[in-house]
């Protein structure tokens, strides 16, 4: 099984790398058990297995993917730079993101992204070492995240919401050498036990509208006075560090070597509610774009995707930065969801996909869509996740844009997607969707996790597939709760219905027993709502 930190470490505790296994995973299951042997990451899904033992087809929902969508992809064997480079050669003028006034192609940011990958490797950034991102939505969060990869380190994701004792934290337990922020966000990066010893900042002064640009030059004066003053770091402005960088050639970020060393880190509750750090491969999100790409059937050099969620979090990387970038698509950028400001963008730049979360939907149909019609035209295609999508929201919204609304689902243990309902028209509203290819799915029983339930019948749900994280960081014992048998235990409660659309219950911890019978929190709230 592959380990994380810590029995062989490299510098500063940085997993060594792994050789392959001798020989492929066995994907053959014994009757009615959970069984076998699989390595997170290494899984590539070729053969049929037979969970059942009267022998009838185990993925009933391959039957029900949308044409052309196949059951297994063939993935390219790089680490995570060279989906920029690719883009890059084949889509070199097209616009990569727009941000306000700011217009980069993929050849800028190649570009960009090699000068600070040349700055870390100048300041000392060894292979495996850790870089936070503590970053909004910028066009300066996809350069840091790809210079990162590009000069061999290990994205550490930051998130602007946290307070001062999570960053802290979670640069602790990964060692983090270097981190890239805002200058507004220093303070939380300066009050750490141990700061980074490399600071690289950037700052939205002068890009702005005028009441932004005011209200944030306040914001700035309250938390930094006249200058930013950090003893502990040694502190470099993001624009001088790489205008004064020469690109020099990295054959890592294109020779293959090294796909399923830790890529991002990111923190979560995990499945069991204790904060620890997802640790995700280059392979696991390079398998994770192709998944999704070939799920939204996205045109190459043709899709504009409006990049409202957070990049910190594991479903923005996915489904807006991985995918994007595979596609060669432009990403409508930016740092904060308000309606009004997404429905501008929306005309305004034409977006023809948007990944989204519920309130995100119900915010659009409430605060502008219901008052006034615009013109939302060019939009084909919306993925909803990280909750439960509500009928009546998914509805409305595709009445007043005409585009298809679809749930999916995930978790940042798993790259995060797993389930995506089809984008054809055949989705089944409440539920998740079906798996996407080479994903498999099985119900348990919520007591042992082992023993597979009937058609329909509730119990926790597994996944695996070529998405699924390498493990928490530094934290073998909670890695081994919940990978086990190649499979990763959910911790949500879900069905499986005849033609394999998944429908999640509840999480596993939140059943009720009452008199004997399981009581589930949603089906409490369902009918409060009524």
């Amino acid at each position: 099984m592959v380990s994380l930190p810590n029995p062989s470490t490299g510098r500063n505790g940085s997993p060594q790398r792994h050789s392959p296994p001798a020989a492929p995973p066995d994907l053959s299951l014994p009757a009615h058990r959970i069984g076998g042997s699989w390595l997170p990451g290494w899984l590539e899904l070729r053969n049929v297995a037979k969970w059942w033992s009267n022998g009838h087809e185990t993925r009933p929902w391959l039957s029900h993917y949308p044409d052309g969508i196949p059951a297994s992809l063939s993935y390219p064997q790089q680490r995570l730079g060279w989906l920029l480079h690719q883009a890059a050669e084949r889509f070199p003028t097209r616009v990569a993101c727009h941000y306000y006034h700011e217009q980069i192609t993929y050849e800028e940011l190649l570009c960009r992204a090699q000068r600070l990958a040349t700055v870390f490797v100048r300041e000392g950034l060894q292979p495996g070492d850790r870089v936070g991102v503590l970053l909004p939505n910028l066009p300066e969060t996809l350069v840091a995240l790809f210079a990162t990869w590009m000069a061999g380190g290990v994205v550490v994701s930051l998130s602007p919401l946290m307070v001062a004792d999570e960053i802290d934290s979670l640069m602790s337990t990964t060692g983090c050498r270097f981190v890239v922020t805002l200058d507004v966000l220093t303070p939380l990066v300066s009050q750490a036990t141990k700061p980074p010893e490399l600071m690289i900042v950037t700052t939205l002064t002068g890009r702005l509208g005028r009441l932004e640009g005011l209200g944030y030059a306040w914001i700035r004066m309250r938390k930094l006075g006249f200058g930013i003053l950090h003893p502990h770091s040694r502190v470099l402005r993001f624009d001088e560090a790489i205008a004064g960088a020469r690109v020099i050639h990295n054959a890592s970020t294109v020779d293959g070597t090294g796909i399923h060393d830790p890529a991002f880190i990111l923190p979560t509750g995990g499945t069991t509610g204790k904060p620890k750090a997802v640790t995700l491969s280059h392979h696991n999100l390079i398998a994770q774009a192709w998944q999704l790409a070939h799920w939204s059937r996205g045109h190459h050099g043709e899709e504009t995707i409006l990049a409202m969620l957070p990049f910190f979090h594991s479903y923005a990387l996915s489904s807006i930065v991985m995918m994007g970038t595979a596609l060669g698509a432009s990403l409508v950028i930016h740092h904060r969801f308000r309606p009004a400001s997404a429905v501008r963008l929306m005309e305004s730049h034409r977006p023809t996909m948007f990944p989204a979360v519920p309130a995100m939907l119900a915010a659009l149909n409430s605060k502008v869509l219901r008052r006034r019609r615009h013109d939302l035209g060019s939009l084909r295609k919306v993925i909803s996740g990280g909750a439960a999508l509500p009928a009546s929201i998914a509805e409305e919204f595709h009445e007043h844009s005409g585009a298809t609304v679809v749930e999916g689902y995930g978790l940042s243990e798993a790259g995060p997607v797993t389930h995506v309902g089809p984008l054809d028209g055949s989705a089944i509203r409440g539920t998740i969707g079906l798996p996407i290819s080479d994903t498999d799915a099985a119900i348990v029983d919520a007591e042992s996790g082992t023993e597979l339930q009937p058609t329909g019948s509730v119990g926790e749900l597994l996944v695996r597939g070529p998405q699924v994280m390498l493990g928490y960081w530094d934290n073998l014992a909670a890695t081994a709760e919940v990978l086990r048998d190649g499979w990763l235990h959910t911790g949500d409660l879900a069905t499986c219905d005849e033609h394999g659309f998944f429908k999640i219950v509840d999480r596993k911890k939140d059943l009720i027993i009452t008199s004997g019978f399981n009581v589930y929190p949603g089906d409490v709230e369902e009918v409060l709502r009524s």
